[in-house]
Formats: C-alpha cells, sequence, structure tokens
C-alpha cells in the first residue's frame, strides 16, 4: 500500500504511527512543494487535496485519518489497538475524536492557521493555536487521568495513543506551556521509549527539510 503524507501533518502521522505499531509495511509517498507529488498533481487522487490518504490494492483510494486508522484496525487484526470490550472501546474513540474532531482541526495549520495569519499576523495566529489546545489538553488532561495505566489506555496501545502523540507534537510545535498536564507528559516520555513512536516523529520523515 502506499501511504501520501507529508512530515509536518499531524493527522498523516497518526497513520504512520498506527501503520508502525501493527507492523504493516507501506510506500511513503511525499505530498507538497517541491517534495514528491505536487499539490495539483495530489488534487487529481485527492480532490480534497489533504493528507494523509492511502492508495490500497484492495480497497482502493481512502482518506481521513480516522477512517484510515479504523480500517487498518478491522483489515488487519492482528496487533489489536482497539479492545473488544464495548465500553473501553467507546472510551477510546472518545479520545480520539476529542482530538481529531475538537482541538487539531482549530489548529490546522495548512488552512485554518494561513487564514488567519493572512488576516491578523503571526501573533494572534500563534495565540489562537494556543488558545484551542489548551482548551482541549484541558479535557484531555483530567480523561487519561482517569484512563491511563503505563499508555492512555491501561497498559496496553491503543488508537487513544496513536492520536496523542501527534497531537503533543502539536503543542510542542505553537509553544503551548506543557506544565498543566502532567499525565500527558508522562504519558509522551512512555511512548517514545518505543521504536515505532521514535522512527514516526517528523524530523525523521524523508520529506523533512534538511535546510
Amino acid at each position: 500500500m502506499r501511504l501520501y503524507t507529508f512530515w509536518g501533518s499531524s493527522c498523516a502521522w497518526r497513520v504512520r504511527l498506527a501503520l508502525a505499531l501493527k507492523g504493516i509495511p507501506y510506500e511513503y509517498q511525499a505530498v507538497g512543494f517541491a517534495n514528491g507529488l505536487l499539490d495539483d498533481e495530489f488534487s487529481k487522487i485527492n480532490p480534497l487535496s489533504m493528507v494523509p490518504a492511502l492508495e490500497t490494492e484492495e480497497d482502493g483510494l481512502l482518506i481521513d485519518s480516522v477512517a484510515i486508522v479504523e480500517y487498518l484496525e478491522e483489515k488487519y487484526p492482528e496487533k489489536p489497538l482497539l479492545p473488544k470490550n464495548l465500553k473501553q472501546r467507546a472510551t477510546i474513540r472518545q479520545i480520539v475524536n476529542l482530538i481529531a474532531s475538537n482541538i487539531q482541526p482549530l489548529q490546522n495549520g495548512g488552512r485554518v492557521l494561513n487564514m488567519i495569519k493572512e488576516k491578523l499576523g503571526d501573533e494572534e495566529t500563534l495565540k489562537w493555536a494556543q488558545h484551542w489546545i489548551v482548551i482541549g489538553f484541558n479535557a484531555l488532561e483530567e480523561i487519561v487521568k482517569k484512563t491511563s495505566g503505563k499508555y492512555c489506555f491501561g497498559d496496553t496501545l491503543t488508537l487513544a495513543d496513536v492520536f496523542v502523540i501527534p497531537q503533543i507534537g502539536n503543542a510542542e510545535r505553537y509553544k503551548v506551556d506543557m506544565t498543566p498536564y502532567p499525565t500527558l507528559r508522562r504519558l509522551k516520555e512512555e511512548l517514545h521509549k518505543l521504536e515505532e513512536v521514535r522512527q514516526s516523529v517528523p524530523r525523521l520523515q524523508p520529506d523533512f527539510p534538511t535546510e
């Protein structure tokens, strides 16, 4: 399978991490200006022109990180990232959707922040991103404080971890003070002990700018 991705996309990072944790091989296809496919070429593949997109041999093209990781979980049940218990699955999806629906879209650098920057400038753009991440992290910290063990949900890796790690990366990118979030900071430290997590970080991706 081929993953259309970009080093700076936290949504693509989620899919890279899920693929790594499940041990699924894939081709890395960078999307972006002067990196692999150009944006106008990629729009012919995905009219929304957003990453990630996963091209599969059997099922064609899939877009949207939540849809992709759910597909991977059902298509490749080995090394599961969701438990069998219905209530537990719902709790993990609560974390997933808190990030995917209520935090990341409001601080999306490619579209939302670019428009704010055009209208209000760099300083207000940074404040905007920080504001929405802080609101989301205030809720997220309270949730994982109750659900976490070694990882976000007990001592087993789940989709919650797949979404939390890239969002912490976003928080650091936008200089959010992580002091009020001791559970999230502990989870980041624990998860980064895993080789799959360490190799998934943006600076180690093939299209990360060297200059």
